[in-house]
């Protein structure tokens, strides 16, 4: 079911001293001076975290979950003592609400009088979300996640898919702040509580306490922190049941973005990743000399947009973490320039803007343009490379050609080998369809021939991409990439010049300025390069379990999964859906919205074609 989704508001902050205060609820964050002890006391103490993480075995995961995440100091606290207590193969993973989210520049502040806090700090802002609906995640080590949910508490919980093993329930006073403590919200939680989690709070009204014990927990007060006469704890009954990380060894067809993002993904998850590709990686689309980080702002938050704009986020979070693009030879990520190129584009735009959906800090008008302020160009082979290069992968020439489904499936190889795994990953775009059951999946091509223009002395100036109908990338080798083509009926990869006449056509037309510096109708195409889309029929990619052909539509092979059909957007969109599938494979609590999934999943395409024919198998076709 589609949940409405509203532009986030950030919070209205003053600060008195170096404490924060709420203009909304006219309350502030933190005891003033004493932040750290009261949270340590009311809620790390209170859940008996030390002591919990201390008995965790390896491979375990624990989860704290939280109502208001406010300047994180919470998280921050519980994270340290994470590191502190538990063993380093143990994963702790954070999931917290916020409705009005401090801005980055107010959580600087407000976090920078803790130096006992600052590592952590630091790793929260660099990774810290702007302002847009939705699940936003933040790696504070290799052990410890969390995942920021921007938007109304009650609908975030009641859509995570998580059992949460302790509970922070913080916000500001009940009197100031009500809807942090309705009924509904307090029931939601307890929906998501493992057996036997534990609640801490800093309120102690008895309505708090009512509806608590209604939802299922059994709670009781103890003494308060300072001048607070009690500190609320519960707990539900039960026996705890500890979720285990899932490793084993991968094999990942195609070595093109898709591929590339998930091997690395899985490879940092503990996984051993086998690369099995018959061409070097990003050879396919993958493999022009240069591609765009990009999305298209809309002002409508629907599950597709909103997955366009969380992956360009995603996306940038992936190639800080990496350190790429590491000099300007490999690109650069310092935003691109969209032209309107007619009058709906620019409508969208400019409602995207004004509606709050794309915050300021994420879009801009620059006069008849628009700066999106995440994104930009870099080398797709290169980027390829970069995530190929991790001890627990390795590449080989190779093609799989079928695989048999089962607790361990069976890839069968080109050259006659059989090899076994704990996961198959298929990320060989169209020719997916070649494998035996497969002929099934809708997919589509489309041919696209970008133009490489030599470049000039003014135009060696450029830093950003520009958008338009087509693209524009800065130089690199020598070269602009001027493109692409888009032709839904093309499958020949031959070069044809007529194509490099309508790339340099289209440029004159929407950016003329740009087109006379590369030198007009004296323009120099030095090479040209063509490749096949792949494409699905509502542009999202496939991404997730692979359906079950027998005969449940709802029933998926678990560990065979597809990254399939990112179009012209592989950079893109390839991190997201690779942290999706590795969280999948590795049972790790997932940052993507239950609603986002539905929009990806590969059953997607079997619900549509049995509601039209309730008879068809996938495996006749």
């Amino acid at each position: 079911m589609s949940m409405p989704v509203a532009p986030i508001v950030p919070a209205e902050v003053t600060f008195d001293g170096a404490t924060p205060l709420s203009a909304q609820h006219a309350d502030s964050y933190f005891m003033p001076g004493q932040g750290v002890a009261e949270s340590l006391f009311v809620f790390i103490e209170a859940n008996d975290l030390p002591d919990r993480f201390s008995k965790l075995q390896a491979g375990q995961v624990f989860v704290i979950g939280e109502t208001g995440f406010g300047t994180g100091l919470n998280m921050l606290l519980a994270a340290r003592a994470f590191l502190a207590h538990a063993p380093g193969s143990a994963h702790l993973h954070l999931q917290s609400a916020e409705l009005h989210p401090l801005t980055r520049a107010d959580l600087a502040r407000a976090l920078s009088q803790w130096p006992e806090l600052d590592l952590l700090a630091q790793r929260l802002l660099a990774d810290y979300p702007p302002p847009v609906p939705g699940w936003h995640r933040v790696n504070l080590a290799t052990n410890v996640s969390l995942t920021i949910m921007l938007g109304d508490a009650t609908a975030q919980w009641r859509q995570a898919e998580i059992a949460v093993d302790a509970w922070f329930l913080d916000g500001f006073a009940p009197a100031r702040n009500p809807d942090i403590w309705q009924p509904a919200l307090l029931a939601a939680l307890a929906e998501r509580s493992a057996p036997g989690a534990s609640l801490s709070s800093f309120t102690a009204a008895g309505q708090v306490r009512r509806d608590l014990a209604e939802a299922g927990f059994d709670v009781w007060r103890e003494s308060g922190f300072g001048n607070k006469r009690h500190r609320l704890v519960g707990r539900k009954p039960g026996q705890a049941v500890r979720t285990a990380l899932r490793a084993g060894r991968a094999i990942v067809a195609g070595a093109g973005l898709a591929g590339s993002t998930v091997a690395r993904a899985l490879a940092e998850r503990g996984w051993q990743v086998s690369v099995v590709d018959p061409d070097p990686p990003a050879s396919g689309a993958s493999g022009n000399l240069c591609g765009v980080v990009y999305t298209t702002p809309s002002p409508h938050l629907t599950a597709q947009n909103r997955f366009y704009q969380t992956s360009l986020l995603a996306a940038m979070r992936w190639f800080r973490t990496l350190d790429f693009p590491a000099n300007p030879e490999l690109g650069r990520l310092e935003g691109f320039i969209q032209k309107p190129a007619n009058a709906r584009m620019r409508e969208k735009l400019a409602r995207a803007r004004d509606s709050g959906a794309w915050p300021p800090e994420l879009l801009s008008r620059n006069g008849s343009c628009y700066e999106i302020h995440a994104g930009g160009y870099l080398r797709p082979a290169a980027w390829c490379r970069h995530l190929l290069d991790h001890p627990s992968i390795r590449l080989s020439v190779g093609r799989v050609i079928d695989f048999q489904p089962g607790p361990v499936p069976t890839v069968q190889l080109d050259n006659g080998r059989a090899a076994p795994a704990d996961a198959l990953i298929l990320a060989t775009a169209g020719s997916v369809r070649e494998l035996p059951g497969l002929g099934w999946l809708p997919l589509g091509s489309s041919r696209g021939q970008v133009s490489y223009v030599a470049a000039t002395d003014h135009s060696r100036e450029w830093a950003q991409p520009f958008c338009h109908a087509g693209y524009l990338t800065p130089v690199l080798a020598g070269l602009h990439c001027v493109g692409a083509t888009y032709d839904r009926r093309g499958k020949e990869l031959n070069i044809d010049p007529a194509d490099d006449d309508h790339n340099l056509a289209q440029l004159g037309q929407y950016l003329p300025e740009q087109h006379a510096a590369l030198g007009g109708e004296q323009a120099r195409v030095v090479a040209s390069r063509v490749a096949l889309r792949c494409e699905s029929p509502d542009r999202l990619p496939l991404a997730g379990p692979l359906p079950d052909p027998s005969c449940n539509p709802h029933r998926t092979m678990a560990n065979i999964c597809l990254t399939i059909a990112h179009g012209s957007r592989g950079l893109t969109h390839t991190p997201l859906c690779a942290e999706l599938l590795a969280d999948q494979l590795s049972r790790r609590p997932i940052t993507l919205e239950p609603e986002i999934r539905r929009a990806l999943a590969p059953e997607r395409f079997v619900l549509r074609r049995r509601r039209r024919e309730p008879d068809w198998q996938p495996n006749e076709e």
